[in-house]
């Protein structure tokens, strides 16, 4: 599903780092948004989302794909203006894919170019929908904050939480010293712990990084951040991983 934040580009990267040596071990993601990390693990699969309408969009990318709308007829411009104060059945799935950039409630997505042919972006989510569906068959989708999961006894934890200084939870400021005081009592607890930010505090071990160029307007051109993967340890590092 198309999502703010999206770590679909770089999952052929990391998932080998992820995966290796995993067994039968449960995957867990708290933070599965878009669920484009969890659709390529095969096994047991948790995915949650303290996020309603996110867990509602997965459940209906792979429960109701039949009723879903499939293109900008069956769900209208007219109809998103008025998303936000009405309870349509698939309000989190359009409220994500029929956006700008996949932001919930961001603004009906246009196209950003010259073209006077305008993009059915209903009709593609669709068509994503369709790819998507097959491969969530069996998650598991729970609406849960990450500090309230109920995870299986030595599961592979990956989190992809808010950015520290980037885009805040609309319910709130993300505590991040909570966040992380919460990955290393996972990892104490047995499990073994993965972290997508762009920096980590002591107890963390970068163990992939990789430049990415993300696309914003066309007036604000392209921006380029280093993406990276840390790992929790128990010998933690006198300095901060940056």
């Amino acid at each position: 599903m198309k999502y703010m934040g999206s770590k679909n580009r770089i999952a052929k990267y990391i998932l080998p780092i992820m995966l290796k040596d995993r067994g039968n071990k449960t995957w867990v993601e708290p933070f599965v948004g878009g669920a484009n990390m969890i659709d390529k693990v095969d096994g047991t699969r948790i995915g949650s989302d303290f996020n309603p309408y996110v867990i509602q969009a997965l459940v209906s990318i792979r429960d109701f794909l039949n009723k879903i709308p499939k293109d900008n007829t069956e769900f209208t411009e007219t109809m998103y203006k008025k998303l936000r104060d009405n309870n349509y059945r698939f309000k989190g799935y359009v409220g994500f894919t029929a956006s700008y950039s996949g932001k919930w409630l961001g603004g009906w997505a246009r196209n950003n170019t010259k073209s006077l042919k305008q993009r059915d972006y209903i009709a593609e989510s669709y068509r994503n929908a369709v790819r998507q569906s097959p491969l969530l068959q069996s998650v598991r989708f729970i609406e849960s904050g990450y500090d309230k999961l109920s995870i299986p006894n030595n599961s592979i934890i990956y989190c992809d939480p808010p950015y520290e200084n980037t885009t805040k939870y609309k319910a709130g400021d993300f505590n991040h010293n909570s966040f992380w005081k919460w990955c290393r009592q996972k990892t104490k607890e047995g499990h073994t712990v993965f972290v997508s930010e762009y920096n980590a505090p002591p107890g963390f071990q970068c163990v992939w990084q990789k430049e990415i160029v993300s696309s914003l307007t066309k007036n604000t051109g392209s921006k380029r951040s280093i993406e990276k993967l840390f790992k929790c340890i128990y010998n933690k590092p006198t300095k901060r991983q940056s």
